[in-house]
């Protein structure tokens, strides 16, 4: 009997998300940036260490789908070391690597147009397969699905927004069932897709949707044509069919991109995979942490010393910490930044949040925008304006289209 074949998943990178960084003088990149690096890294030796057999990035490389050159640089390094180390390497295009326009050439594929070694870009739905050193595998997948490059421009057009994603979802379901039916019985097989899946948990990568979403249902995905189904495109780790076979899983982003990941652990996957049999394991990596201190000085006599207090109870060295400070309108002024922050010294960032404990609540309802995305932002702008509740999905389906262009032009 053969060993299993050995796969690493990844997905959801987004190098070039620079929030709550600050430039690293030496690397000329902001140094969040050289987190989410330094995680590749991780992946990259860890891939090399482990002789995998094949590793299978399923999307978003990028934060924008026009990165600067140094960021592709930066990629295409690591890439090229597993390149050198001969382990054949899927790079599946997400919905922020491929372009709106389908003239237009997406953010990884150079790779394909320099025929790197052992690397294979996919960026049309394909079924093929992959020789290892340990035997073959069958690789089916499915790249984010463009609506444009799905549906003809007249059926885009005469669609309403509902029927558009509806018809959307049949086609990628149509898809996934004609890759089973040309499958190798045979050989182990691994479905990759990146899109969102009906049943799985959201997390906080909807504040950087570009465009409007894909969803599938998960009963396209249980077919025992597949050994183990690799999804990216939500930040969150979850695999959604934990009692029965094939694995759907999500790996999760590499690293936090915001506060509503405070909580996630964040890596990637190692399969071990078999015909009919296949086993996995979550991988963690040294992602950087968030940390909330939350702390009420309404009723302190010295609130300088409370929170100097909450402080000390936490380990924020290397951090980014978001201190959330409620008080009354009167401390309001004695509490100045430049009091508080040299108590979050040791943060890798630190940001002070003040609630103000006022009569007349802000048209939030007390919510942070820090973890509210821009059309729930939106959302609630047009409520507190008087918006009628009927046309507010009408203005959110035009804010969509304007939040990618803008996104694009990026």
């Amino acid at each position: 009997m053969s060993d299993p074949i050995r796969i690493l998943h990844f997905a959801d990178l987004h190098i070039g998300t620079e929030t709550y960084g600050r430039l690293d003088s030496e690397t000329g990149l902001n140094l969040r940036v050289v987190d989410f690096l330094a995680r590749l890294d991780e992946v990259v030796a860890y891939a090399i260490a482990h002789e995998a057999d094949l590793v299978l990035f399923a999307g978003d490389t990028f934060r924008t789908r026009r990165p600067t050159p140094t960021y592709q640089r930066e990629f295409a390094r690591r890439i090229h070391v597993l390149s050198q180390a001969a382990i054949p390497t899927v790079l599946l295009a997400g919905n922020h690597d491929v372009p709106a326009m389908e003239q237009r050439a997406s953010s990884v594929e150079i790779f394909s147009t320099l025929s790197v070694p052992h690397v294979r870009v996919a960026e049309q739905p394909a079924l093929f397969t992959v020789d290892t050193r340990r035997g073959c595998v069958e690789v089916g997948v499915i790249p984010y699905p463009v609506r444009q490059r799905l549906l003809t421009r007249d059926q885009f057009r005469a669609l309403r927004p509902e029927e558009l994603d509806r018809a959307v979802s049949e086609a990628v379901v149509a898809l996934i069932r004609d890759q089973e039916r040309r499958r190798n019985p045979d050989l182990p097989g691994v479905l990759a897709g990146h899109f969102s899946v009906e049943s799985a948990h959201w997390g906080s990568e909807r504040a950087i949707m570009v465009g409007r979403d894909v969803t599938a249902p998960l009963s396209a995905l249980l077919s025992a044509a597949w050994d183990y189904v690799a999804l990216g495109h939500i930040h969150q780790h979850q695999n959604l069919n934990p009692e029965n076979r094939p694995p759907v899983v999500y790996p999760g982003s590499l690293e936090r991109v915001d506060f509503g990941e405070e909580q996630q652990p964040k890596g990637f996957c190692w399969v071990e995979l078999e015909r009919g049999y296949t086993t996995w394991e979550f991988i963690p990596v040294a992602a950087r942490p968030f940390r909330t201190l939350r702390v009420d000085v309404r009723a302190e006599a010295d609130p300088v010393a409370a929170i100097r207090q909450t402080v000390a109870l936490h380990d924020v060295a290397g951090a980014v910490v978001r201190l959330i400070v409620q008080m009354t309108p009167e401390q309001e002024p004695l509490l100045r930044d430049g009091e508080l922050s040299p108590l979050l010294g040791n943060a890798f960032f630190a940001q002070i949040n003040r609630e103000v404990d006022r009569t007349v609540r802000d048209r939030l309802a007390g919510l942070e925008p820090d973890n509210m995305t821009p059309v729930t932002l939106l959302t609630r702008y047009l409520a507190a304006h008087g918006k009628p509740e009927a046309d507010i999905p009408a203005y959110l389906e035009e804010a969509r289209e304007i939040f990618s262009v803008a996104d694009e032009n990026a």
